[in-house]
């Protein structure tokens, strides 16, 4: 791949999200601030499909590293309107092959021989093409070791080029990394330099392919016992780091929801194995499989019928290059997490987002216990279908309570997390479209008691501190209750109420200001980009919009400064 083509790639992924970040920023928050906000709201979803129409068609001309992003986005059913899924859920299934004699010349230079000698048969058309690699069905040779226990295999071979590919990729996501940066509230909750360069580390061992087939070795002899579930075998004597050879386990596809039905299987308890089999891997193993998309995943169905006369299936997963590890300290919190929503407990829920670094310093720990209390009075045990029915002046009359610490956001992103929380939210998906009305409150109550009862029997210390807890609080109730008596007796008791008011006053001065800049700095950065083509009305037309903001913005800074 030529130099020129690796620049012209950088250029086009910052080029879109340069002016799909212009877009949103003029939308809702540019229009919004100016009166306009029934304009954007109404015009949001036509703008929205636009852009992942846009998007899909880069991600599928690029390949690479957007082909990621785009199977995260596809994965989120449970938050992401029906017609982006839709939109972009074919899309691991539509990445362009690579020719097959750039293949064929990669895979026998990596196994040294020609395939006619390695396999019996390699079929030249592919079974699937990934963002970094593409999947041939092949046999085995009758003289091959594995011969005895299966011959069908499916052999991964990386595409050419993909290391150049992916460090532009990565390059251009680091600017766009950059200007999110500068955008003090996400600079304030997210290490954005760490959350890339953990995404890129990932990348990066996902294109080892000797380290995945370690990987899949290791997920198997985890989950030995467990006869729902079912991984590949590894070929050792035909993989590399560029090749990978495995037992071909291909079934239905875990999104082709017809299929699976079809096949008499119980779509709700396949979305439960495939929960217990996540909560199993982050909160027991710490290593979970961190790739959870639909390609990655099937429902196999099996001959046997189960001891109860249902249909008998295993949940097979593939592709085992981007894995997970959580290290202890992490999974301690996390742990805490699931006991605190399991057993509603708000005050357990700080102390879990305390152990796990995601509140900011100076948080106002008593009124994030009252949202979650709040929260799981008016939303606990609702499932996913309920919760998108919830009127929206619940949710309204929440936000206005919660008024001050919703501005604030005190939240963070820790870079450990990246990983996790996007598995977390592509899992979350998953099983509300094999299962609408898929409750994760009742997954996660029982495992909540499993843990309180591995905790309490392995560590007195964990009583102790709670019953000292309860007593100390006990003990100063008596005299807390005399001092506020003592209070409303004497007429000295008052209540502070926040100057609300003043401070969303200078808070809406400081977005206004803001938001002009943003738009600025996006309109100004696509004419840059734009600089070196042909295309001079596209560059003077954002260059005079961009001065345009500039001046908006100087003018309303010192109109309300006036005020």
């Amino acid at each position: 791949m030529r130099p020129s083509q690796l620049r012209a790639r950088y250029r086009k992924i910052l080029f879109f999200f340069a002016r799909a970040t212009s877009n949103i920023f003029f939308w809702d928050i540019f229009l919004s601030r100016l009166g306009l906000r029934s304009l954007a709201r109404k015009t949001r979803s036509k703008r929205l499909h636009k852009l992942t129409v846009q998007f899909r068609a880069l991600a599928i001309d690029m390949g690479g590293v957007m082909i990621k992003v785009g199977q995260f986005l596809s994965s989120r059913q449970d938050v992401l309107p029906p017609e982006i899924i839709k939109e972009l859920a074919g899309l691991q299934d539509e990445v362009p092959p690579e020719d097959f004699a750039d293949i064929r010349e990669k895979a026998e230079r990596e196994l040294g021989g020609p395939l006619d000698e390695k396999y019996q048969f390699f079929d030249t058309t592919p079974l699937a093409a990934a963002s970094l690699g593409q999947v041939h069905r092949a046999r085995l040779r009758e003289d091959s070791s594995e011969n005895a226990s299966f011959q069908d295999v499916v052999v991964k071979v990386q595409r050419p080029y993909i290391e150049k590919i992916i460090e532009v990729d990565l390059s251009a996501l680091e600017r766009v990394g950059g200007w999110l940066a500068r955008y003090k509230p996400v600079r304030k909750r997210a290490d954005v330099k760490g959350l890339i360069e953990e995404f890129s580390a990932t990348i990066y061992e996902e294109i080892d392919y000797l380290a995945e087939g370690k990987n899949a070795e290791s997920f198997q002899e985890i989950f030995a016992d467990q006869p729902h579930i079912h991984v590949p075998r590894v070929v050792w004597d035909l993989t590399t780091k560029n090749v990978l050879t495995l037992e071909n386990v291909l079934a239905i596809k875990i999104t082709d929801y017809d299929a699976i039905t079809a096949a008499g299987i119980d779509r709700a308890e396949v979305a439960r194995v495939l929960l217990d089999t996540y909560l199993q891997q982050i909160f027991e193993d710490g290593f979970f499989h961190a790739d959870p998309h639909p390609g990655n995943l099937f429902v196999t169905p099996l001959s046997e019928p189960a001891e109860d006369g249902t249909a008998n299936w295993k949940l097979t997963f593939v592709d085992f290059g981007m894995m997970g590890r959580v290290p202890d300290k992490l999974r301690a919190g996390l742990r805490e997490m699931v006991i605190a929503v399991g057993t509603r407990d708000a005050g357990r829920m700080v102390r879990a987002y305390q152990q796990l670094g995601v509140l900011l310093p100076g948080a106002d720990l008593k009124r994030i216990e009252e949202a979650e209390s709040q929260v799981f009075d008016r939303f606990w045990g609702k499932s996913m279908s309920e919760l998108r029915e919830i009127d929206l002046d619940e949710m309204h009359e929440f936000a206005k309570e919660f008024r001050e610490l919703m501005y604030e956001m005190p939240f963070q992103i820790p870079h450990n997390l990246l990983l996790l929380g996007r598995t977390v939210a592509i899992l979350s998906g998953m099983c509300t479209g094999l299962e609408p009305d898929f409750n994760l409150w009742d997954q996660l109550v029982p495992y909540a008691r499993k843990l309180i009862s591995e905790e309490a029997s392995s560590n007195w210390g964990v009583w102790l501190d709670e019953l000292g807890s309860v007593a100390k609080s006990l003990i100063a109730i008596p005299a807390q209750t005399g001092r506020v008596l003592d209070k409303i007796e004497q007429g000295d008791m008052e209540v502070h109420m926040p100057r609300v008011a003043q401070q969303i006053s200078h808070l809406e001065r400081a977005v206004y200001r803001l938001a002009g800049s943003l738009v600025f700095a996006s309109l100004f950065v696509g004419g840059i980009i734009l600089r070196n083509t042909e295309n001079a009305l596209a560059v003077d037309l954002l260059l005079g919009a961009s001065l345009a903001v500039l001046f908006w913005t100087i003018f309303l800074a010192r109109g309300h400064s006036a005020k």
